[in-house]
């Protein structure tokens, strides 16, 4: 299957040719990545676009090697299985056996260098020292004394020497046992120096570090050419950051990473960056099915309106076996007026839990639907009303907590599904209200988008028994009831005063946003009874609609929603105009 091409960069491109222009003197290279991958051996259960799988990988990095490319395959770490991000956990010696048929199959594709992170200690650290010493793989740390880890490699490719790093986060400390962490800016600074004298022409950095940690890294230390990064919740697959190229790797190795790099002058001058879906298009490589097992668990033995059940998981004599799924009826009450209701998503996931859900829809303000509403006293939509056939299945017990008796049905409750509609509240056109947080990162950007539709602000503050609570702490409640009073005694300013403080909510100057106002009066408001009171009617509503995390918004009085990153003015307009 062709790969699904997410961005090209520096490329000149007609209607039915694309080609790259190489500079005189340049060499190219690619490289092929991974990342918290948690031993994901088979496919995802998603209801659409069911990818990923490591024999699904070995065939596209086999094809590509085949095809003549100079290629380099890399992997950022948490590649091991168990721990608190795998979802597929099962028990120790599953989970073991699972990272050691992940580890056999990244030999059998060649890998170049993986990181070590937090997650390959999940087993201990004589179990990854057995690992390291025994594997054909480089394991790379340059800020360990891990037995057998190397802190970099250097590898030769289209005439290139390529220095590749590996970075361990310090979260590994609390799983290892006896190992010696040494401070991951110190480390990398004395690994650039080392890498300098062997005459390197670029460096690629593996780092399982937070993302916002390896930022830092890039600007204080500088001289990395390309960083994979494995963890995180990516939006976008790659980003240019001064002269360095930030990798994303995908989750669960859904997709695999490619970057073509073009390098002159010891610098990469362009690139060419996709990501591969490993769909159900791409064969399984033969190599690597004479070593997976069919199935470890259940939740790897799907199949179309049927139960599966794994006998003798992780086994090579494992197998899937099929059963008819009980029919479980599933009724969804949904709104055609609201502009933010998306059942359909809800109903994937459930779809994941039991096979044999059969749904049926119906919308508010239709009669069978304001009688359910009625009958039930519900409160928000969509509504997910199962039938007592639901206690058949086997995931019923488990599920369960999600769910609340009502009559003949079982309705899953509020908290869990999410509400876009709130019935009974009275919609009032034209209506905004943003419910966020100054010390957001994004606070910024979507204070500049929503300002012209003029939307009523509410901090993200708690009230307790003994005062205010934030995600911040007090240095969040005190911004919070300081800008309450500004609204109070300068409305007029509000804004611009908002705009100023939300990208330096963390300096103490938060007076140099007052120009021309009288700070003692704000002083005095926020510490006393009466920006007590005035933060307790701005968040009045967050505890009425349950509203705790943001940025979220309520439209019309009546519709409410989140958003993960910023939408644009034109987005919330047609939103609001719908």
């Amino acid at each position: 299957m062709p790969p699904k091409k997410v961005c090209m960069a520096v490329a000149w491109c007609s209607m039915f040719l694309c080609l790259r222009l190489p500079a005189a003197h340049s060499q190219e290279v690619t490289i092929l990545f991974s990342g918290q991958t948690h031993a994901m051996l088979y496919p995802c259960n998603c209801p659409k676009q069911p990818d990923g799988g490591i024999a699904r990988r070995a065939t596209i990095v086999k094809e590509i090697k085949k095809s003549g490319q100079a290629v380099l395959l890399v992997d950022a770490g948490r590649f091991f299985s168990g721990g608190l991000l795998d979802e597929f956990t099962q028990n120790t010696h599953l989970d073991m056996r699972r990272a050691e048929i992940n580890l056999n199959a990244m030999e059998s594709m060649k890998y170049d260098a993986v990181a070590v992170s937090d997650e390959e200690f999940n087993f201990g650290q004589e179990f990854l020292v057995n690992a390291i010493t025994s594997a054909k793989i480089p394991f790379l740390s340059c800020n360990t004394d891990l037995p057998g880890a190397r802190p970099y490699v250097i590898k030769e490719a289209s005439g290139l020497r390529i220095g590749i790093i590996g970075i361990t986060t310090l979260a590994a400390v609390k799983k290892a046992t006896g190992a010696q962490f040494t401070e991951p800016k110190r480390a990398l600074q004395q690994t650039l120096q080392v890498l300098r004298k062997e005459g390197i022409d670029i460096v690629v950095l593996l780092s399982n570090l937070s993302e916002e940690e390896s930022l830092r890294l890039i600007e204080d230390v500088g001289g990395i050419d390309a960083l994979v990064l494995a963890g995180g919740v990516r939006q976008e697959p790659f980003e240019q950051v001064g002269t360095t190229w930030l990798l994303r790797s995908s989750w669960q190795g859904r997709e695999l990473g490619k970057a073509v790099f073009t390098v002159k002058g010891r610098k990469i001058e362009s690139a060419q960056i996709e990501s591969i879906r490993l769909s159900d298009e791409i064969a399984d490589d033969k190599e690597i099915r004479t070593i997976l097992p069919s199935c470890f668990s259940n939740a790897n033995c799907k199949q179309e309106g049927m139960v599966g059940e794994c006998r003798d998981g992780g086994s090579l004599q494992s197998q899937c076996q099929f059963s008819e799924a009980a029919k479980i009826p599933l009724t969804v009450i949904s709104s055609k007026e609201c502009a933010t209701c998306r059942p359909e998503r809800v109903v994937d996931s459930l779809k994941k839990i039991f096979t044999g859900l059969e749904v049926s829809y119906i919308y508010y303000p239709e009669a069978r639907a304001k009688e359910f509403i009625r009958q039930y006293q519900i409160k928000g939509l969509p509504a997910y009303l199962f039938g007592k056939g639901i206690e058949k299945d086997k995931a019923f017990d488990s599920f369960s907590k999600n769910l609340t008796t009502a009559g003949d049905f079982y309705i899953i409750r509020p908290e869990a599904s999410g509400i876009s509609y709130f019935i009974e509240r009275e919609r009032l056109k034209g209506k905004f209200d943003l419910f966020v947080s100054l010390y957001g990162s994004e606070t910024p950007a979507l204070l500049a988008a929503v300002q012209e539709l003029n939307p009523q602000i509410h901090f993200l503050a708690v009230q307790q028994e003994q005062g205010f609570d934030a995600l911040k702490g007090l240095a969040e409640v005190e911004d919070d009831l300081r800008a309450v009073c500004v609204q109070k005694y300068y409305p007029s300013q509000f804004w611009q005063y908002l705009e100023c403080r939300a990208p330096n909510a963390a300096s103490s100057w938060w007076d140099e946003c007052l120009k021309g106002c009288d700070v003692a009066q704000i002083k005095n408001c926020a510490k006393t009874e009466e920006g007590k009171q005035l933060l307790r009617e701005n968040i009045s509503l967050n505890k009425e609609l349950g509203i705790m995390f943001g940025p979220t918004y309520l439209i019309e009085n009546q519709e409410v929603f989140s958003s993960a990153g910023v939408p644009t003015q034109e987005e919330l307009r047609q939103l609001i105009k719908r």
